[in-house]
């Protein structure tokens, strides 16, 4: 009911349950013991409890609800829950940021890398100019474009002048720099329109389309031949070098690329053949004089494999002072059985290309040996190629031959060139020292020629100087010339080393040399070159007289 009748005034929410009991807070208490329930509660409005149910009077009307909080373990199991569940969140979140970071940055690395590798699958790592590859690609593209006007392709090989002597002297590193160096003074000298290339090596290529005349392809080549005038600086020394060029020049799509870069390359090996340092077109003559080399090269082979048409000439070397033959020079001649006599330096630069040289060497070497045995000459001077010093077993074999014919050590001389002592090896510096120390003497031939340097006569001890036939040529004619010479007889006087002029072919230049005090003459105005029967009279006719 709604309490007494009495009519004391109700108070809020008393309510009997039963005609005894009122429905108060301390009476909820116990019926929430009971049942289990948490908070049980008299509310007045039905949204004010969330678990609730509704309270009758005596005539079945709701006069209020009991509320109480319902139990809720998930909730509860959250809210416990909630500090774990917050930091794994907080983790994944960082985890998927730094993924999500990782990603981009693996993304920007790989397209760093893919755009290295495209850039080095088409240029050279060391000098940063276009290779092989891109090369090709852009000499075809040439080619095939069609121009307006009528113009034409060029297609210049390039390679640099006895660049192996410059990397034996100061070393790869120093051949490294000077790549560098030569790359960016050619990429300043060409135009945009040309792709420069390096190939490999010291070698580099360049294509250029638009050229409209060969005067167009002069003035290019000019330039490139330019960029080395002015020595390079490696490694803290001045160094000189030039370079070779051959030109192939055809309007597009009338010849393919390969065609293109084999006739440039047929052009820079006829440029180097002529003097180097300096460029030539290609000429259908040049396929003509190639095939002819090769021809030859199989000539000579088979010459020395059945050693016919080879004989030594010999020509005497006469003492100053004297005027006494103290030796010969050995000289190599070939007949030709339809050629007639082969010029010495065609079949001689023919055997050093293609390692026919080492062959024919030791065949040189054999028979002066074997001749000088057999005659009373003081010593027989014979010329060793540089390409033979490659061979380490060079110097064995010519002690060896010594040995077979029974001749002393101090009656053989080998001339070298100084492009034996730019080789700056260890393994030619080993041959030297072990044929000298055997006797042999070593004679540097040439002398003033080349890169002549007083410092490469102490390292090697070098026995004798041959003053070249140019310098002897112009005694005379040219004061400054002859001061030259001068110089030379003294600083071998100072090096312990004897003189030889070779090219003696005036009276003029003999007494001077004489009165400068050169050791041993060799030229036409002493004796030509004789055969070994002739050589072997003289020496006995001297024995007469004597």
């Amino acid at each position: 009911g709604l309490g007494p009748d009495n009519g004391a005034p109700r108070r809020e929410f008393d309510v009997l349950i039963g005609p005894l009991q009122i429905l108060n807070q301390a009476v909820l208490d116990q019926v929430a013991l009971r049942a289990g329930v948490d908070d049980l509660h008299l509310v007045q409005r039905l949204k004010e409890a969330v678990a609730r149910l509704p309270v009758y009077d005596h005539r079945s009307r709701v006069v209020g609800w009991l509320g109480w909080q319902p139990s809720r373990p998930a909730f509860t199991q959250v809210m416990q829950s909630a500090p774990a569940i917050a930091l794994g969140l907080a983790m994944c979140l960082i985890g998927f940021t730094a993924l999500l970071t990782w990603l981009m940055r693996s993304n920007s690395a790989l397209a760093v890398s893919r755009s290295t590798s495209e850039f080095l699958a088409m240029h050279d790592p060391l000098t940063g100019l276009a290779n092989r590859v891109m090369f090709e690609k852009k000499l075809k593209a040439a080619l095939a474009l069609e121009y307006v006007a009528k113009t034409k392709v060029a297609v210049v090989s390039l390679d640099l002048d006895r660049f192996k002597e410059v990397n034996d002297t100061l070393g790869h590193g120093a051949g490294d720099q000077l790549m560098q160096e030569v790359a960016r003074r050619l990429s300043l000298t060409l135009p945009e329109e040309a792709t420069l290339a390096r190939l490999g090596g010291d070698e580099f290529a360049l294509v250029h389309p638009g050229i409209v005349s060969e005067g167009h392809a002069d003035w290019i080549c000019d330039s490139l031949i330019n960029a080395f005038e002015t020595p390079f600086v490696l490694s803290g020394l001045e160094v000189e070098v030039t370079a070779s060029l051959g030109v192939a020049l055809e309007e597009g799509g009338k010849l393919d690329a390969s065609e293109m870069m084999r006739r440039a390359d047929l052009a820079l090996y006829s440029a180097k053949l002529s003097g180097r340092n300096r460029f030539e077109f290609y000429d259908p003559g040049m396929d003509r004089s190639r095939k002819d080399r090769r021809l030859l090269q199989a000539e000579l082979r088979d010459a020395l494999c059945r050693r016919e048409g080879l004989f030594l000439m010999y020509q005497p070397i006469y003492d100053a002072q004297g005027g006494g033959m103290v030796g010969a020079e050995a000289l190599v001649r070939w007949e030709h059985p339809s050629k007639g006599r082969v010029p010495p330096d065609l079949f001689i630069g023919v055997a050093e290309e293609s390692g026919l040289i080492h062959q024919l060497g030791l065949w040189v070497l054999e028979e002066a040996c074997r001749y000088a045995a057999r005659v009373e000459l003081p010593w027989i001077a014979v010329n060793v190629s540089p390409v033979q010093f490659r061979d380490p077993a060079l110097a064995n074999k010519i002690l060896d031959l010594l040995g077979r014919y029974q001749l002393s050590a101090s009656r053989l001389q080998l001339e070298i060139t100084e492009g034996v002592l730019l080789q700056n090896s260890t393994s030619v510096q080993a041959a030297l020292q072990k044929l000298r120390s055997a006797g042999v003497c070593i004679v540097l031939d040439d002398f003033g020629t080349g890169y002549s340097s007083i410092s490469y006569l102490r390292t090697y001890s070098i026995d004798k100087l041959k003053i070249d036939r140019s310098f002897v040529g112009m005694i005379g004619k040219d004061a400054a010339i002859e001061s030259i010479v001068r110089a030379m007889i003294e600083m071998s006087r100072s090096l312990h080393m004897e003189v030889t002029a070779e090219g003696v072919e005036e009276d003029q230049q003999r007494d001077a040399l004489v009165q400068l005090g050169c050791d041993h003459l060799q030229g036409f105005l002493l004796s030509r070159p004789m055969n070994g029967p002739r050589l072997a009279q003289a020496l006995s006719d001297v024995r007469s007289a004597a």
